[in-house]
């Protein structure tokens, strides 16, 4: 008798554990953004304003690059966008952004392909009045995949450059 009432209340822990919902962020690149693109402080919880978290969760740290491309996609641009008005609200942080690849081609061309990544988010940060000394640049090319597979999905979510606080 006693092994099934532990055995119930074991049940219904787990399922009360399983049965919380998400708060849902309101957009893909960020809770509670105001009309200037910048945190509210709505749904951040424990984030402390600064952060790479915050950056993350608020902004958006990543943009996303086509196939075997190096120019910004209007998503991307929005992004960095939202980038350059947090940098400029915690004007004390210096970013490096990092550029990826998808495990097509070789070593040698996706590490030249990050750069040019890398080199176009630093540009257009720079383009929108953030200090060039504030912002490096790294590629790591097909070395740091986000998502492990060879699959379209997942050569889209490699094909990135990321933008994190030093």
């Amino acid at each position: 008798m006693y092994l099934k009432v532990l055995s119930l209340f074991a049940a219904v822990v787990l399922m009360a554990a399983c049965s919380s919902t998400p708060k849902d962020t309101g957009n893909a690149n960020g809770a509670g953004l105001g009309n200037n693109g910048l945190s509210t402080g709505a749904g951040t919880g424990a984030v402390r304003p600064g952060t790479q978290e915050d950056l993350a969760a608020n902004v958006g740290d990543r943009v996303f690059f086509l196939y075997d491309r190096s120019d910004l996609t209007p998503e991307g641009r929005a992004t960095i966008d939202r980038q350059a008005n947090w940098l400029k609200q915690y004007s004390q942080l210096t970013v490096t952004i990092e550029g990826h690849c998808d495990e097509r081609g070789t070593r040698e061309y996706n590490i030249g392909l990050g750069n040019r990544r890398a080199t176009a988010v630093k540009n257009y940060l720079t383009a929108l009045g953030i200090s060039p000394n504030r912002v490096a640049i790294i590629s790591y090319g097909k070395e740091r995949p986000a998502v492990v597979g060879d699959t379209e999905e997942s050569f889209a979510q490699n094909r990135r450059g990321v933008t994190v606080v030093n």
